[in-house]
């Protein structure tokens, strides 16, 4: 039986504060002291701010050497994204970080246009798939969870990550849109949101939630609050030999 214990982080953000907000995401996962993947929010330690000029450098070197160190103090994998500066260049990136301090990164494809994201990160272009104690991962960003061709499973990923600062006013879109993805690709899905008004006047209600093969909603929180869970892949192998309609899906191409 291969199953995978999840830790899931949903909390309010502090402004542009990366010290305050690593500081209060050690101490939410104090308690923690073991787990396979601890799950954080989009840019969780500025909140989803249009200012990677001034942040960038400074939230991808704390909070990565941050990442590292939970990671191996936790014996799991840490993932969520961070504003990235590579060469002059800002990203949306998202760490897979493990607990020997190793990582890859992801990232964000789809820049949210009405909040110009677009015209201050540099999107990517290539999906990352994570091979982790038996379980191949596909790890996303918010918006992309609005785009099904390049969430698509042609490779056969056993789940499907979403981290997020999605806000309450498109909060049914959340719902439906995770449930969709889960049912499409016939894998689990987990969405880590944040909590909370933002630095803009955008307000956050969470939802962050696990959703299982049949699009069943096997795990949800609405507070402030961390949550663990296991998965069990083999139900999900099961359910896909019983029903092999990923074999027929359409093939896309993506520029």
């Amino acid at each position: 039986m291969q199953s995978i214990n999840i830790t899931v982080v949903q909390t309010q953000l502090h402004w542009e504060n990366i010290d305050l907000n690593l500081e209060n995401f050690t101490k939410k996962l104090a308690p923690i002291k073991e787990t396979d993947l601890i799950i954080l929010p989009e840019m969780f330690t500025t909140g989803f701010s249009m200012n990677p000029e001034l942040l960038a450098k400074e939230s991808s070197e704390k909070g990565l050497a941050w990442m590292q160190a939970m990671a191996k103090s936790k014996h799991g994998a840490v993932t969520g994204s961070l504003m990235h500066e590579d060469n002059g260049t800002y990203y949306n990136s998202l760490f897979f970080v493990l607990p020997d301090g190793t990582y890859q990164r992801y990232n964000k494809r789809h820049l949210f246009s009405l909040a110009e994201e677009n015209k201050h990160f540099t999107k990517g272009h290539e999906r990352l798939i994570v091979d982790y104690k038996g379980w191949k991962i596909c790890p996303l960003i918010c918006f992309d969870l609005r785009f099904p061709v390049f969430s698509r499973n042609n490779v056969n990923y056993d789940l499907l990550i979403y981290v997020a600062n999605w806000p309450e006013k498109r909060h049914y879109a959340w719902q439906q849109l995770l449930k969709a993805r889960a049912i499409e690709n016939q894998s689990y899905v987990v969405a880590c949101n944040r909590l909370g008004e933002d630095g803009n006047g955008v307000a956050h209600k969470g939802g962050s939630a696990i959703i299982n093969y049949l699009g069943e909603e096997i795990g949800f929180d609405k507070d402030d609050n961390i949550f663990q869970f296991n998965l069990n892949k083999e139900p999900q192998d099961q359910f896909r030999k019983e029903f092999p309609f990923l074999n027929e899906q359409d093939n896309f191409s993506i520029l």
